[in-house]
């Protein structure tokens, strides 16, 4: 899956550091006295999410390293049930033989909802003829029972359609085979780095993706976005009132799942943490999702400073501004 490397404002390919670079970078320096390394890693659609946070953090905590890597849902729980990382991204919620897997383990986390999604489906850009499907005809597309645009509407032409997907390794995939496919088997091309699921879809004419909100933000010049039935088959279609409020048919919340041993011992991810949720979704917004209400993470940072105040053994007395 791509991955960056975040020095500064430039990036380059390579394992993920999305961390600090030192002083002078124009913070405000009132993290100086926090140091410490925080690693991450999971969904590549909550990564760019993480980058623009740490952009903003690293200002302000400059000896603190927080680095994340990108290689998926699934992988960012492998790694996090392996104790590699202290906290992983995710999005789509954490599932039942992940849980057993941590209890195994005895990691014990907390989930944070850190923005919306909306799971966006797109066809080609000379695509005139499909402007909304229904998740019925998503599933006879994915499945393979349909072949051909015919074969789902026989107004449509009789053309083989070419259907491209997130591979295993991501929430997306997960999501969309229990909203959509209803645990049914995804039969398409798949890959694993969501740019190429786009470029498939651009040089395609018969071409069908899916992906997170952003990515089709980021290309809609190229793409052409097609609306999705609710359950009573009225069109929906993502825009940030429709994410936040889940009235459009594929909206989706996104996670950090943080390991509870580093919020009791890491002060790097103590504030790491509680600068995301003081973020207020701002930096999700800058990454092209959907902020979730305010009163949502001002719930979860009222719950994590709690948490902080009466489980770290060094937590500052004095109280957050």
């Amino acid at each position: 899956m791509k991955k960056w490397q975040l020095v500064g404002t430039t990036v380059l390919g390579a394992s993920v550091l999305l961390g600090a670079c030192g002083g002078g970078n124009g913070g405000s320096g009132e993290g100086k006295d926090v140091s410490g390394e925080v690693k991450g890693d999971g969904s590549s659609t909550v990564g760019p999410i993480i980058e623009k946070l740490n952009e903003k953090f690293a200002k302000d905590y400059p000896d603190a390293t927080v680095s994340s890597g990108t290689s998926g849902t699934g992988g960012g729980f492998e790694k996090f049930i392996s104790g590699e990382t202290d906290f992983s991204n995710a999005s789509r919620p954490i599932k039942d033989e992940e849980k057993k897997k941590l209890e195994d383990k005895g990691i014990k986390y907390k989930e944070y909802k850190i923005a919306q999604d909306g799971v966006t489906v797109t066809v080609n850009k000379d695509n005139d003829f499909v402007k909304s499907l229904s998740k019925d005809q998503l599933k006879e597309i994915y499945s393979g029972k349909a072949k051909t645009w015919k074969d789902v509407n026989s107004k449509w032409p009789d053309k083989k359609i070419k259907a491209f997907s997130p591979d295993q390794s991501h929430g997306t995939f997960d999501f969309f085979t229990e909203e959509v496919m209803d645990k049914g088997d995804i039969k398409a091309e798949k890959n694993a780095d969501t740019n190429v699921i786009v470029q498939s879809v651009q040089k395609n004419e018969q071409g069908i993706g899916y992906f997170g909100y952003n990515f089709y933000q980021q290309n809609k010049d190229k793409l052409k976005e097609v609306k999705v039935k609710d359950d009573k088959g009225k069109d929906t279609k993502p825009t940030k009132k429709t994410i936040q409020d889940n009235s459009y048919a594929l909206s989706r919340p996104l996670f950090i799942y943080a390991k509870e041993k580093s919020l009791k011992d890491n002060k790097a991810f103590q504030e790491f943490m509680k600068f995301t949720l003081k973020d207020e979704g701002k930096s999700a917004e800058d990454a092209g999702y959907v902020a979730l209400p305010k009163k949502d993470y001002k719930d979860e940072l009222k719950e994590l400073k709690d948490y902080i105040k009466k489980n770290s053994k060094d937590s500052d007395k004095k109280e957050d501004k």
